[in-house]
């Protein structure tokens, strides 16, 4: 291999410059972290790969900077149209209220990485491309990453913190000796292309395709561009053979399932064609000291409901403002091992969820009976549908029983964990809304008052935000904090006489009543370090 040549320091090395990678890097920039950013890769990805941002991924990347222009690149998706065996059976809407996204975006892995990378480089950093992270020696408190650029120079890098974001296969993991636990998926494939159909359905496009089948499960989706991507997962009669499908395949596919003989697919560019199986693994933990796993690195499973990179953004947000607070000497070492506590939870419930997935899966002869006949009445049920849409927006996932999310009284429907919600409120007179109260980059505290009741000053009687700002004062963590009244007939936002503690990330830290300064001091001294102390 060679001998190390220089050595180069940095608060942070991430091995990977694929959207989790980058995105982390992003939100790493914006805290004033040094970060690099390996990746053994010549550039951003030449294949489409992922293709869709769910809700709460969009309101990450606003906090990342760059929710719009994705928006201005991709499809906004309001409806999914059902069929079962040649039948259309109904329509499903995705539009979820409280949130400034309330569809879900159609857009391509090659434009996530590009937009993420430059992003990126708004924040005075570029990608070390062909620069592949060969070794990793973490320490007790820094890790050494030995690095092979383009010319095959070895050199070693000196670092606080290493970041694995580079996939199943994470030197990360491997150098850690983590279990990777869980399994490898049997009797499924995915096979994709993209491509223009002629065939009878009418292009919408913000509209996807379900075609069900049996032994299949075909998902229809228009892409920037112009034309679909065909996403089908399928039985898995020969596991041996694993090279991409070829256009025939596809269209004799898509035939059987859409119930079209006469269909003809062309192919779009850039062109894709993929064949893929799966495991569902997940890491033991996500951290040992300075080294961490975040993305692929820490868990993967089968991409039923587009989970991978959508979980992946979430991982993240969750990480990034726990590592600069912690790397800053603001939070306690223990903040950041709230992470695996919470990614590595989320993480189960996604893939148990998915595994349950009976619209994308194939179904059984059973089931695809049922769907037949039940599933008209159950997509006309507005319950069905908003369950269904809060599954897969994933705006209500919730961290209630990690370690951060503490409930120490208070009233109303929203718990510690929960993400807030982007509700109409009065505040300081003024008609906002509750996420333009947040920010990522600090921790919010929201008193709730009753209708016509302060929230300022020290008079007696009134809610005394002045004391609880004495309270945030005692301790090396950034906030602002606002009186609020929640907006009339909305009954989901904070309560009257509850103080909310809102995390960077949009969670609730911390439930109490309003004047409880006892329960916002006890919390804070849990994660935080004292001023001057």
């Amino acid at each position: 291999m060679g001998r190390p040549m220089s050595r180069f320091c940095r608060d942070v090395v991430i091995i990977g410059a694929g959207p989790t990678g980058l995105a982390l890097a992003v939100a790493l920039r914006q805290y004033g972290l040094g970060v690099t950013v390996l990746e053994k890769e010549p550039g951003t990805k030449r294949q489409v790969r992922a293709s869709v941002l769910w809700q709460r991924a969009l309101e990450i990347l606003r906090d990342l900077g760059c929710a719009e222009r994705f928006l201005d690149q991709g499809l906004t998706l309001r409806q999914a149209v059902f069929h079962v065996r040649g039948r259309e059976i109904g329509r499903h809407a995705m539009t979820v209220p409280g949130t400034a996204f309330p569809q879900p975006l159609s857009i391509e892995q090659i434009a996530i990485e590009a937009l993420l990378a430059e992003r990126l480089r708004e924040l005075g950093t570029e990608v070390r491309w062909n620069s592949e992270a060969v070794a990793v020696r973490p320490g007790e408190r820094a890790a050494q990453v030995d690095v092979r650029g383009p010319d095959g120079t070895l050199e070693t890098l000196d670092c606080r913190w290493v970041v694995g974001c580079e996939g199943a296969h994470s030197v990360v993991r491997g150098t850690l000796g983590l279990l990777f636990e869980g399994e490898r998926r049997t009797g499924l494939q995915a096979v994709q292309i993209n491509a223009r159909p002629r065939w009878p359905y009418p292009y919408a496009p913000d509209t996807t395709y379900f075609f069900i089948e049996r032994r299949a499960s075909l998902i229809v989706s228009p892409r920037p561009g112009g034309g679909y991507r065909f996403f089908c997962f399928r039985d898995d009669p020969d596991p041996g053979h694993v090279a991409p499908p070829d256009v025939e395949e596809m269209r004799e596919l898509v035939a059987r399932v859409a119930h079209d003989p006469d269909v003809r697919l062309v192919p779009t560019e850039p062109e894709w064609f993929n064949r893929a199986r799966f495991h569902d693994r997940v890491a033991a933990t996500f951290r040992v000291g300075p080294a961490l796993l975040a993305g692929d690195s820490a868990h993967l499973w089968a991409p039923v409901g587009g989970r991978g990179l959508n979980t992946g953004l979430r991982g993240v947000h969750n990480l990034a403002w726990k590592l600069a607070a912690v790397h800053q000497g603001h939070a306690r070492d223990a903040l950041l091992d709230t992470y695996t506590a919470e990614q590595r939870a989320i993480a189960r419930e996604v893939m148990r969820q998915m595994r349950r997935n009976v619209l994308e899966l194939p179904p059984s002869v059973p089931t695809l009976a049922a769907m037949r006949l039940f599933g008209p009445a159950l997509l006309r049920s507005e319950t069905f549908n908003r369950q269904g849409r809060n599954l897969l927006s994933e705006l209500f996932r919730h961290y209630r029983s990690g370690p951060l999310a503490a409930d120490r009284g208070g009233r109303g429907a929203l718990r510690a964990g929960d993400r807030l919600p982007d509700l109409p409120v009065t505040e300081s007179g003024r008609q906002r809304r509750l996420h333009d109260l947040l920010s990522y980059e600090r921790w919010t505290l929201l008193v709730g008052a009753a209708s016509g009741v302060a929230t300022t000053g020290t008079v007696p009687g009134l809610i005394d935000t002045v004391e609880l700002r004495r309270v945030l004062d005692r301790y090396a963590v950034r906030a602002e904090v606002f009186g609020i009244r929640a907006g009339k007939g909305v009954a989901e936002g904070p309560a009257p006489g509850t103080l909310l503690l809102v995390r960077p990330d949009g969670h609730i830290g911390l439930r109490a009543r309003a004047g409880d300064v006892r329960a916002l001091d006890a919390y804070l001294g849990s994660w935080f370090v004292r001023r001057g102390g």
